[in-house]
């Protein structure tokens, strides 16, 4: 197998992405079990918000995410499918 640390920037970022998804959700979902709101954000410039962190060459922002109490409900999101048009159990139809 190829070890990680070895590949190069274009093969490892869909990986390290990956991971920072995960880590995000699992992040979003202690938050919740904590009694707190999330949001993974987009619609940032990441180049800015890395001049703003001061960032280091060799890193890259994967994501924002606010983490709060939610003060009124979310606005309603359009254009979901239903489940039952994407999770497919036992197959799919013919």
């Amino acid at each position: 197998t190829t070890e990680i640390y070895t590949l190069s920037l274009h093969d490892a970022l869909p990986i390290s992405m990956r991971s920072c998804g995960i880590a995000a959700q699992t992040i979003m979902l202690a938050a919740k079990s904590m009694g707190f709101d999330s949001n993974p954000m987009i619609g940032f410039d990441p180049q800015k918000i890395a001049e703003i962190i001061n960032l280091p060459d060799d890193h890259i922002i994967s994501m924002l995410m606010a983490i709060g109490k939610q003060i009124k409900p979310a606005m309603p999101r359009g254009g979901q499918l239903p489940l039952s048009d994407i999770v497919f159990t036992d197959g799919f139809s013919s």
